[in-house]
């Protein structure tokens, strides 16, 4: 799982045909509750679908470009493109299945 930085978003995005992307920041609770699920997606997904992570402190402008208000939000990317956005604590089970939904077979 990779840390993007502003610069590497674009590219990211762009060399995933899928993406799941986790806007969080370290001081929140329930983004530091969810890491080891969204680790252990990037590790089940690899080959099939790529997992980053944005820090909303670090990168305001990718969180103000996708209109982050809350964290952790998880935003699936599909061609480059959002095709779903979820915010809040979510299950692992609930991350796997929404991901394997835009996977392309």
């Amino acid at each position: 799982m990779e840390e993007l930085s502003e610069d590497r978003f674009g590219s990211f995005i762009g060399e995933n045909s899928c993406a799941l992307v986790d806007f969080f920041a370290p001081w929140c609770g329930p983004c530091r509750a969810m890491g080891p699920a969204v680790e252990s997606i990037a590790e089940e997904f690899a080959g099939r679908a790529a997992v980053g992570k944005v820090d909303v402190d670090r990168c305001p402008a990718l969180a103000e470009r996708f209109a982050i208000r809350s964290i952790p939000t998880l935003i699936f990317f599909r061609d480059g493109e959002v095709v779903e956005t979820l915010t809040g604590a979510r299950s692992k089970e609930e991350l796997v299945r929404k991901l394997a939904a835009h996977v392309r077979v």
